[in-house]
């Protein structure tokens, strides 16, 4: 019903403005084959479709399509513990948002730009998580040893290298990597929930906003 009642408005617009499928496929971007299966009520475009349809035919999105992004905090709560789910196994922490934001895209207030700063955290983080203790904390341990070597053989002085179980030092690593990922999370749920911009560090944007 809801796809008959959209694919008549298209029509009555397109035709009170003189306009043919063609032209309007034209104007929108869309193929004419989209525009005539809306018009017949056999598809039901999505946000971006509409906004291109919209577009084409001068009116708002919400004129055409007669729907608003609601405001919905416990979902965006919701979503932003959805990343917990980290602690089961890392990457459910990137795709279980992944899945809870394309679920309510176009339709909730502000799921974009609060999924796309989770997921770029948890992005940052699992890789973060494998590049710490098995490559960069190597490489600064080394670095600082040949430093210290240098600089003591001038006052012909020995040194004692680092030392470190490398598994035990990982383990460390990972356990404080664990409770800052679920620091940020709790502190920025509350921060949802008293309507405040949430705040994730490092974060790398791979989805930008």
């Amino acid at each position: 019903m809801q796809e008959h009642s959209l694919g008549k408005k298209v029509k009555r617009l397109r035709n009170s403005q003189g306009i043919s499928q063609e032209f309007l496929a034209e104007e929108s971007g869309l193929s004419i084959r989209t525009i005539q299966r809306i018009e017949k009520g056999e598809t039901s475009p999505n946000g971006d479709t509409c906004r291109k349809l919209s577009d084409a035919l001068k009116v708002s999105p919400n004129d055409l399509m007669g729907w608003t992004q609601v405001e919905d905090i416990e979902f965006l709560k919701k979503l932003n513990l959805s990343a917990l789910t980290f602690i089961f196994f890392p990457l459910l922490g990137i795709l279980v948002p992944a899945l809870m934001w394309i679920s309510k895209k176009d339709k909730v207030k502000d799921v974009d730009k609060i999924a796309k700063k989770v997921i770029n955290f948890e992005i940052t983080w699992v890789i973060l998580l494998f590049l710490i203790p098995v490559i960069i904390k190597p490489i600064l341990f080394g670095f600082i040893d040949l430093l210290m070597e240098v600089l003591l053989s001038s006052f012909n002085m020995s040194y004692s290298r680092l030392g470190f179980d490398h598994w035990t030092d990982a383990k460390i690593i990972w356990i404080l990597m664990y409770l800052v990922n679920i620091y940020y999370i709790i502190v920025n749920t509350f921060r949802i929930h008293d309507e405040k911009k949430i705040k994730y560090f490092p974060s790398i944007k791979f989805l930008k906003n």
